[in-house]
């Protein structure tokens, strides 16, 4: 009995730090990205990877410089995580002849174009 005890307080501790909700955002998420790096990846966007410069500080893009990155539009991408990561280590030429150098110009690790692609990455799913 108290076995049984034990294992329903766990099932029960389970539950509260489980809910629904929480699972069904973990599942949402790209392999590999957290919520931590969604987070850290909006600090640089708008910070030391400058992509604010060309992307606007909300990401919805400066005519002929930087795409809308809110919507589920992409020119150098196919929106998923992955490509995302990858667009943004090579660089990308716009039609206007605007170019974004790979790891958006500053000297980025990869860690933290991977934090910036997730948070990317989450502003397409946002309007979804």
């Amino acid at each position: 009995m108290k076995q049984l005890s034990s294992w329903l307080t766990l099932a029960t501790c389970a539950t509260v730090v489980l809910t629904p909700a929480a699972l069904a955002q973990q599942s949402t998420l790209p392999a590999g990205v957290t919520e931590q790096m969604i987070s850290d990846g909006a600090a640089i966007f708008k910070g030391a990877g400058t992509c604010f410069a060309c992307h606007g500080p909300d990401a919805k893009g400066i005519p002929n410089l930087g795409a809308n990155l809110t919507d589920s539009e992409w020119t150098h991408a196919d929106g998923s995580y992955d490509s995302i990561v990858a667009t943004i280590n090579r660089g990308a030429q716009g039609a206007s002849g605007a170019v974004m150098p790979p790891k958006g110009g500053p000297n980025l690790s990869e860690e933290q174009v991977k934090a910036v692609a997730a948070y990317v990455w989450s502003l397409s799913k946002k309007n979804q």
